[in-house]
């Protein structure tokens, strides 16, 4: 590689890719011409992007830091997003199996959805690598470009070289009027510069005026508040960080909240309508039922003692009680239970049939099947019976194949394979329904012809039924990072408004005699700096042309 000098003719030593003199500003490039406006991003000053012969930990740097990319990652992760919401994802249900659900309601296209894990498309590996390279691009793309303009604006210099000057984009290149000294020009200038609230800095026949620095930092302050809730974002991810918990709470039993050491005990739900006379004429035609409110009196249980044992019952002690209302959740140590809904209707819960023997009528003994948790073997007399299969809503598909409707015990069946004494060595299976009206919708009887001669199973009378109350449906979220996500989302806010709102302005004049020569950079805002300098100029009775001082600008 050729050695390339980077040194100014002021005798100042650049770094390798500096584009102006850090001391002079004169361009250390002959690519460009030599009227052409200065590019002044940075201010010239090199980036470690820009560096030669790059290594690859120096590639790795060089594609993050390029905003290309970042835009590129942004579109794939805002079509990912968007993908999403095409169908509602799993985290939305209760006790809903997706694998079932999105073929159901959606039919094929639904299905192809569940198989390429757009149903979770949050939570999926992808996304969150997305998230992580967007993350990564906004630390070294700030880093790469906040360092250089730091260095540039940090230490500045008042006198620059004549084509810095001339090769700004407002620029005055006149005499001064007669009758006005040059120290008088500068002071008198500097005075209505003040009035505009511009901080001067003089040195040796030259000015520098600068105002609203603090808005170049906009973009990079809101860059950090992106990364923070970026990170938060990322945060739920980790155990504990974040909850969304979906569930039916019966009356009177405390049930464990997953993944935490609480216990909910849902103490009486009670439901109000709206009156006849409180509803519009129109809902009261319509037949329409409205709940008015819906309330939970909820109890919040620690488990202090045998929480995961199977067999002791956990030791729990209230630690907080509450009227759950829509709107109005219970709280607790970053715990938020929601009303979400609630449902009147029975349901079953357990039963408990005898086994008799189908010649004598002999009871042989009494098993308890519950609908939620059912034991997989059972131990009655001689003989044992293993759980195959359970349908808590049992239909038959159109291919005559048995299925659940879903996960409510609204038709349950269960299928055990019997061991015993007159019984085939391997067993023979038993379909049970315990509801009387599928006994005889599906024919139980038919179903079990050969085994119901050695064996029933049957309740004996309603007794055996368990019947659950009302359930109420509740909401426990948790979300440690919620407030992070605030924080950053205000952080973001702020840099973005220092950035729109304000503009970084500065003047370089330089006086050689009774010579004038300024230029002037904003980052924004041409139209008003160009009319800033021509009124300042009018303190000295110099009259210049706001468009013909402007070489960018729109002259008509």
């Amino acid at each position: 590689m050729a050695f390339q000098n980077t040194k100014c003719e002021c005798g100042h030593q650049n770094a390798l890719g500096t584009v102006l003199c850090e001391h002079c500003g004169k361009p250390l490039t002959e690519e460009n011409s030599s009227t052409e406006i200065l590019e002044m991003r940075y201010d010239g000053v090199a980036r470690k992007s820009q560096k030669a012969n790059p290594g690859i930990i120096d590639r790795v740097w060089n594609f993050f830091s390029s905003v290309k990319i970042a835009v590129i990652l942004i579109v794939i992760t805002l079509i990912g997003a968007s993908l999403g919401t095409i169908y509602p994802q799993e985290s939305q249900f209760i006790n809903l199996d997706a694998s079932i659900y999105y073929k159901e309601t959606y039919g094929t296209l639904g299905h192809i959805y569940y198989l390429l894990g757009l149903s979770h498309t949050y939570e999926s590996w992808w996304f969150i690598l997305l998230l992580v390279m967007i993350g990564a691009s906004l630390v070294i793309c700030s880093l790469d470009r906040v360092l250089p303009l730091y260095r540039a604006l940090h230490k500045q210099k008042v006198r620059k070289h004549d084509q810095f000057l001339k090769r700004q984009r407002v620029v005055v290149d006149a005499d001064l009027p007669e009758g006005i000294a040059g120290q008088e020009a500068l002071e008198q200038i500097g005075s209505a510069l003040k009035k505009k609230r511009y901080r001067l800095i003089a040195e040796d026949g030259a000015l520098m005026a600068e105002k609203n620095r603090f808005s170049r930092w906009g973009p990079y302050i809101n860059h950090i508040g992106l990364i923070i809730f970026l990170l938060a974002v990322l945060a739920r991810s980790i155990p504990g960080w974040h909850m969304e918990y979906y569930a039916a709470f019966p009356q009177g039993t405390p049930q464990p909240i997953p993944d935490t050491s609480y216990y909910l005990q849902n103490d009486k739900f009670t439901v109000e309508y709206y009156s006849d006379e409180e509803m519009p004429e129109q809902f009261v035609e319509e037949g329409r039922i409205m709940p008015k409110l819906f309330e939970t009196k909820a109890t919040l249980f620690r488990c202090t003692a045998d929480c995961d044992d199977p067999v002791k019952e956990p030791t729990l002690v209230e630690v907080a009680k509450h009227d759950i209302r829509v709107n109005d959740p219970l709280e607790y140590d970053g715990l938020m239970v929601y009303q979400y809904d609630f449902d009147l209707t029975p349901k079953l819960v357990a039963v408990k049939p005898v086994l008799k023997d189908a010649s004598s009528g002999e009871v042989l003994g009494s098993f308890e099947v519950q609908m939620s948790n059912t034991a997989s073997t059972y131990e009655i007399g001689p003989y044992t019976l293993e759980l195959k299969e359970k349908y808590l809503d049992f239909t038959l598909d159109e291919n005559g194949e048995p299925r659940t409707q879903s996960p409510e015990p609204n038709a349950p069946a269960f299928v055990f394979l019997v061991r015993g004494p007159g019984l085939e060595a391997h067993g023979e299976p038993y379909m049970y329904f315990p509801l009387q009206k599928d006994k005889l919708r599906f024919k139980e009887n038919v179903l079990n012809k050969d085994i119901m001669q050695h064996i029933i199973i049957d309740v004996e009378s309603m007794n055996d039924v368990t019947i659950s109350d009302s359930k109420s449906y509740l909401n426990v979220r948790k979300d440690t990072a919620l407030p992070w996500i605030w924080v950053g989302a205000a952080i973001s806010m702020i840099g973005l408004v220092m950035g729109f709102y304000w503009q970084h302005r500065r003047m370089w004049l330089k006086l050689d005699g009774n010579h004038l020569v300024l230029g002037a950079h904003t980052n924004k805002n041409w139209y008003g700096l160009r009319h800033e300098v021509a009124r300042v100029l009018q303190e000295i009775s110099m009259e210049v042309d706001s468009k013909a001082i402007d070489r960018g600008g729109n002259k008509a």
